[in-house]
């Protein structure tokens, strides 16, 4: 297996290290680091991010743009039959 050795930045490092499992080499970390930037996030970690005043004020835009969205969708049906 070949190696490269890298000099980072400190504040670099300390983000490594807070990734790192007990039982995680540094590149096992920056392997992972580096693919899930391309990966979709599985929702339990998602789970608390917001607080519960933020996900009320998201639902109801949500349930705005929703209904904007059915409004149009309906104007543009009855367009195109027209």
């Amino acid at each position: 297996m070949v190696t490269k050795t890298i000099t980072i930045m400190e504040d670099a490092y300390d983000i490594l290290v807070g990734n790192r499992e007990d039982d995680e080499s540094f590149s096992e970390v920056i392997r992972k680091l580096g693919t899930n930037t391309k990966k979709k996030r599985k929702l339990i970690e998602l789970f608390g991010i917001l607080s519960k005043e933020q996900a009320d004020i998201m639902r109801k835009d949500l349930e705005e743009r929703r209904r904007y969205s059915d409004e149009h969708t309906n104007e543009r049906r009855i367009q195109w039959k027209s």
